[in-house]
């Protein structure tokens, strides 16, 4: 089988400020909307491909605002999460949407073993094997990494408004995401709230769990309402806000 990837497409995982002081690692499952030309359009119609279906919009461009504010490392996948969503396991539907939202794609439908096998190693395995590499180092060298994972979401989901403007989102390991809600709320700036507008039974929490949980180290899942974020000036206020409100929030114990 052909690769999903040519040589001059590139590496599917990004890293920049690998050698960052700080202790924040910046992951960025859905930064963009690129796809494989091996894969064409999937079939899908520009709008569909520029929409969040695609990607997170204005996600990448807050984490590097953030990474460059906390000295922090940033880690992205730089492949559409339509061609493999790197927040979720090899065995998930969503890993590879036959649907998403009111679209469906069809160069995902019917995918047979092999061919979810071929997305799977050449984006998703690089993908973890790196974050799981970086996060190994720092603990060896004695240094406790904060993973910290970077997302947008629609103000607006099957014709039902989200009042949520940032969402504050953990797994079975609350002690960041407390510390980040209690400065949220002692500040009152924006609508935070926890595990909006998704949470752990949605299956968001994947990457929490293989690189935080597992390595128990502190984690949170930021969620962005993309309205806030759609251009240069929101990205900056947003991303000195999050800067601000991680920085108070850590050390964790």
């Amino acid at each position: 089988m052909m690769g999903i990837l040519t040589g001059e497409e590139g590496d599917p995982v990004a890293l920049e400020n690998a050698v960052a002081r700080g202790q924040v690692i910046l992951v960025c499952e859905h930064a963009s909307r690129l796809l494989p030309a091996s894969l064409g359009t999937l079939g899908l119609s520009e709008e569909a491909l520029a929409s969040h279906i695609a990607w997170d919009p204005g996600a990448l461009a807050v984490s590097r605002l953030m990474a460059e504010s906390l000295d922090a490392t940033l880690l992205y996948q730089r492949f559409s999460r339509l061609v493999y969503d790197c927040n979720r396991p090899p065995d998930s539907p969503a890993a590879m949407p036959e649907k998403s939202e009111v679209f469906d794609v069809p160069g995902n439908a019917g995918l047979d073993q092999a061919a979810r096998d071929a997305r799977t190693e050449a984006l998703y395995l690089p993908f973890r094997e790196m974050l799981s590499r970086l996060v190994r180092e720092r603990i060896a060298a004695g240094r406790t990494p904060v993973i910290v994972t970077m997302h947008s979401f629609t103000p607006v989901y099957f014709g039902r408004q989200r009042a949520v403007e940032i969402g504050i989102l953990h797994d079975a390991d609350t002690r960041l995401a407390d510390a980040m809600l209690a400065e949220a709320d002692a500040d009152g700036r924006y609508d935070a709230r926890r595990n909006e507008p998704y949470g752990p039974e949605d299956g968001v929490t994947h990457t929490l769990r293989e690189h935080g949980l597992s390595n128990g180290v502190p984690n949170v899942m930021i969620e962005v309402r993309n309205d806030l974020i759609r251009d240069e000036v929101g990205q900056e206020v947003v991303a000195g806000y999050l800067a601000g409100l991680l920085s108070r929030s850590l050390p964790v114990a």
